[in-house]
């Protein structure tokens, strides 16, 4: 088919539906979509909460003791410890019930959704990292979430492979590292941005293979640099001497003169597109005939609006998926084929409309399942009558579509927000697409007010040693008034505690102890990085590229140098 401009039902806005599109929706038997990609990834993002946590009462436990939870206290849903949650002692198909054609399709599995025993964290495979959330193969982590394959570590965001490192966002492969924004490889590399495999350096922004550098940006290879300057190795050894980091002050100072003389005036690549073929978007790395992807950490072929992904093959419109070949709408899905619309489902094939299954197939419209098939509602069918069911139902779901506040669901669609466990501001899209209360109401999303917290301060942020040569063990464990104080909109904790790692890891790196919570401290890293669009824009090098698409702001130096396109 041709091109194809449509209007997105949810902002009203015209999006282009392309001929390799077209080919896509009908191989996996699905109408195109009614929304436009950025809408469509906002309603994904509605559906994982990674970092609000609660504590609610545990159903599995006859005492009904809380447990840290993402789900809120005074939410509907019933949650189980993870242990118990994926044990033998309670059966899903005991919630399975008849599909029912006088309702909607989605109005039957939010009741399945919000009746079924859900796990109250995402924790797979993973050992002493108890207060993180959807995580996988973790070890000894604290406020770790989206990440895998990690120890000893505190405060990562989407940061894999990261070994005794701290407040990471969108980076891996790193170790002993703090304060990163999209780096990769790097070893003892403090507060930069944009950096592959750097080595005992601090605020850097755009720099490759370097070592032993300070406040640069767009360095290759270089060693001994301070603020762009080249030095020799005991004239660098002395002006880091004389810095004096381990002073909240001095770090503070520093940090506006690298802002303000180095990274912002200095030169943007286009974007982040390594190793690849035929990829537009920023972070993608070793993939090939991908479009519209971001921060893609390897792998991805034939892919398109593609989010924080990892071998994935023939995947439109994904957030989260691992090893997934032919999969649409998906959010955080692990090995797994021709499967639509699912969250949480982990070595599935064919499945629809699925939430936290695993080794399964077959499954339409599922919650909590293992090892199972040919499955409609948890409810167990023969083959022939899955098949049989499973295409009367989608009939059913044109005929008779979900209606939310705003807006119409049939089948191809992503779950509705209305029924997402999860208001909006809880959820990653106000990380990305941050809204006011009044905003996120007038477009039809739910608010959840922030619960009064009361916690009882012991050390008030602006009675903070200044330097952390004078923090002791006495601050482990103490409640420190966070600076923002609840009066911001970034999910404010309003406080936080030193843990005992955390300050040997302050002590090792000479850092001084932060003045802000962990919420806090990772939205200040978001605002680092641009928002997931495309520009097209001409290139300011001398060879004035024409017409590229870019992840760059039109107030910003650009670049996209031929030396740069490997």
């Amino acid at each position: 088919m041709d091109f194809e401009t449509r209007i997105c039902q949810n902002c009203q806005k015209d999006f282009t539906i392309e001929p390799d599109d077209f080919s896509f929706y009908e191989k996996i038997k699905v109408p195109p979509p009614t929304w436009c990609p950025e809408c469509r990834l906002i309603r994904r993002m509605n559906w994982r909460n990674e970092r609000n946590l609660y504590k609610k009462k545990n159903e599995a436990s006859e005492k009904r003791e809380k447990i840290l939870s993402m789900y809120s206290s005074n939410s509907p849903y019933v949650i189980y410890d993870k242990e118990y949650w994926w044990s033998d002692e309670w059966d899903p198909f005991s919630y399975g019930r008849e599909y029912n054609f006088q309702k909607s399709f989605f109005e039957q599995f939010d009741e399945l959704l919000k009746n079924i025993p859900l796990q109250a964290l995402q924790l797979m495979n993973s050992v002493q990292s108890q207060y993180c959330n959807y995580i996988d193969h973790n070890k000894n982590c604290y406020l770790v979430f989206g990440t895998g394959f990690s120890e000893n570590s505190r405060y990562l965001s989407r940061a894999s492979f990261s070994k005794e490192s701290q407040d990471l966002l969108t980076s891996n492969r790193n170790e002993l590292c703090f304060d990163l924004v999209d780096c990769f490889d790097c070893f003892n590399l403090i507060s930069s941005e944009s950096c592959n495999s750097c080595i005992n350096s601090v605020f850097l922004y755009g720099c490759r293979n370097c070592n032993d550098c300070f406040g640069c940006s767009n360095l290759i290879n270089k060693s001994y640099c301070f603020f762009n300057a080249q030095l020799k190795k005991e004239e660098y050894a002395e002006k880091i001497k004389s810095l004096s980091l381990g002073s909240n002050t001095n770090l503070i100072k520093i940090r506006e003169k690298f802002n303000k003389e180095i990274k912002d005036k200095a030169i943007h690549r286009f974007a982040n597109v390594y190793h690849s073929t035929n990829c537009t978007g920023h972070n993608i790395y070793k993939s090939k005939n991908s479009k519209n992807c971001f921060d893609i950490m390897e792998d991805a072929e034939d892919s398109k609006y593609g989010i924080h992904s990892l071998n994935i093959k023939d995947n439109y419109d994904v957030y989260g998926n691992y090893k997934n070949e032919l999969c649409y709408e998906g959010v955080d899905n692990d090995v797994g084929m021709n499967n639509i619309a699912t969250i949480t489902v982990y070595s599935s094939n064919n499945c629809s409309y699925c939430f936290t299954c695993q080794a399964s197939s077959n499954l339409f419209g599922c919650v909590g399942l293992r090892e199972k098939e040919y499955c409609i509602l948890n409810k167990q069918y023969s083959k022939e009558k899955y098949f049989e069911l499973k295409l009367k139902i989608i009939k059913h779901m044109n005929q008779m579509p979900y209606r939310g506040i705003k807006r119409v669901y049939g089948y191809g669609e992503f779950f509705p927000v209305e029924i997402s466990p999860w208001a909006y501001n809880e959820t990653i899209a106000q990380e990305y697409y941050p809204l006011t209360k009044e905003e996120a109401l007038n477009k039809g999303y739910r608010w959840k007010e922030e619960e009064e917290r009361n916690y009882p301060i012991e050390i008030r942020s602006g009675n903070i040693p200044d330097n952390i040569e004078d923090v002791g063990e006495s601050f482990i464990g103490k409640v420190i008034e966070c600076d923002h104080k609840g009066k911001c909109n970034e999910q404010c904790t309003e406080a936080f505690k030193i843990i005992l790692e955390e300050l040997q890891f302050y002590k090792r790196m000479n850092l001084p102890i932060p003045h802000f919570c962990s919420n806090c401290r990772h939205y200040q890293r978001l605002k680092q990085r641009n928002p997931m669009k495309l520009w097209n824009r001409e290139c300011m090098c001398d060879d004035k590229i024409m017409d590229i698409m870019v992840n760059v702001k039109t107030n910003l130096k650009l670049l996209m140098h031929q030396i740069d396109l490997k």
